[in-house]
């Protein structure tokens, strides 16, 4: 049986999520990618706090493909050092997984 990941990255400018998102299923590296709207994030960069606005992008895969998927996304992320966080799937509804299956066959 297959298993899939959730992977989770940020991004500072809408444009560049959905550029991301076009590439990914585009190439059959995700089945969908949700870009949210935007929202603020705090973290520790360069020994200070920083705040950003930043638009989150899940990412609907299978395992197998995380490899790929992580190497296009650093290709094409703006960050030096982006967020790429998987998650694993541990249930969902089977047609839902069958289509995420099906639209990653490559």
């Amino acid at each position: 049986m297959d298993r899939f990941i959730l992977v989770l990255t940020t991004v500072p400018e809408e444009k560049r999520a959905q550029e991301i998102a076009r590439a990914l299923v585009g190439e059959r590296l995700a089945a969908c990618v949700t870009v949210s709207s935007a929202c603020q994030s705090l973290y520790w960069w360069e020994d200070r706090v920083t705040e950003d606005r930043e638009y989150v992008l899940s990412i609907k895969t299978k395992a197998s493909l995380y490899a790929r998927l992580e190497k296009k996304l650093k290709e094409l992320h703006p960050y030096e050092v982006p967020e790429i966080i998987a998650l694993p799937i541990q249930k969902g509804s089977r047609a839902y997984l069958d289509w995420l299956k099906k639209e990653t066959a490559i």
